[in-house]
């Protein structure tokens, strides 16, 4: 029996809505897989589009082959960016805003000009980028204590929240996108470390991936698109008092805090 996406896509915008989290579409859905998942993303895409809000990027997740065989896949996913959900340089970010965030670190990418070539090698995805800024995303599941499969974290624009970038820009030749250091302290205790190599060996890679994807579904990314690559280290909870400090090799720390 099909399902029925739309009112799978209502569910999900509605628990974002209302800050209430849902049981699994896998469990509520017997069958849900990963194609119908990236539709239901597609359906709440149009919704956020139709209602004013504008897409400034993308964001990849599962860039970890642990987190990959945890789930069970081989590849990443991928979310949209909205520009609604751009927190950077705010003083706290709200908990009644969100439902059960995680924060991690990344490296984002902005583009200086479009990717729209089905294939394009490594050499083209570093000089489509302008600059790579630090970055904080904030994850958030509308599935309940984060009991998600593949399709279910895909459903939900891949569990993606908010986000904050840095504004300290670095040309790619002035970092280290293999060993460069990532260390994330919660008011002042380290809480997560890691390497630009956790990011599927090279956040560029991650990259790659995505441009490839995104010619593929025919929604190619642009001049000016944010791209977050992918966590350099684990996830770690925010609560409302959290203070994250950011430090990526190769730009100044960046802070988030939640009220």
């Amino acid at each position: 029996m099909p399902h029925d996406l739309n009112a799978i896509a209502a569910a999900l915008a509605e628990a974002r809505h209302g800050r209430t989290p849902i049981p699994p579409v896998t469990e509520t859905s017997s069958g849900f897989d990963v194609a119908s998942a990236y539709a239901v993303q597609e359906i709440n895409t149009q919704r956020r589009l139709a209602a004013g809000e504008r897409i400034v990027g993308r964001k990849i997740g599962l860039t970890s082959p642990a987190v990959q065989a945890q789930l069970g896949v081989s590849e990443p996913d991928y979310g949209m960016l909205f520009d609604v959900d751009d927190v950077s340089g705010r003083a706290s970010v709200a908990m009644s805003e969100l439902m059960q965030p995680k924060v991690e670190a990344e490296i984002a990418f902005v583009l200086g000009k479009s990717i729209s070539r089905p294939d394009p090698s490594l050499e083209e995805i570093a000089s489509a980028i302008d600059y790579a800024v630090a970055a904080v995303e904030i994850v958030d599941s509308a599935i309940a204590d984060w009991r998600i499969t593949l399709a279910d974290t895909v459903a939900d624009n891949a569990s993606g929240a908010k986000f904050a970038l840095g504004s300290d820009r670095r040309k790619l030749s002035d970092i280290d996108l293999h060993l460069g250091g990532m260390e994330m302290c919660l008011d002042g205790r380290q809480v997560s470390v890691g390497v630009a190599a956790a990011c599927l060996g090279n956040p560029l890679n991650a990259t790659r991936w995505l441009a490839k994807k995104m010619a593929e579904v025919g929604r190619p990314l642009e001049a000016g698109d944010i791209v977050l690559s992918g966590a350099l280290g684990p996830m770690c909870n925010a609560v409302a008092g959290s203070a994250f400090t950011v430090y990526v090799q190769g730009f100044k720390p960046l802070h988030v805090a939640f009220e």
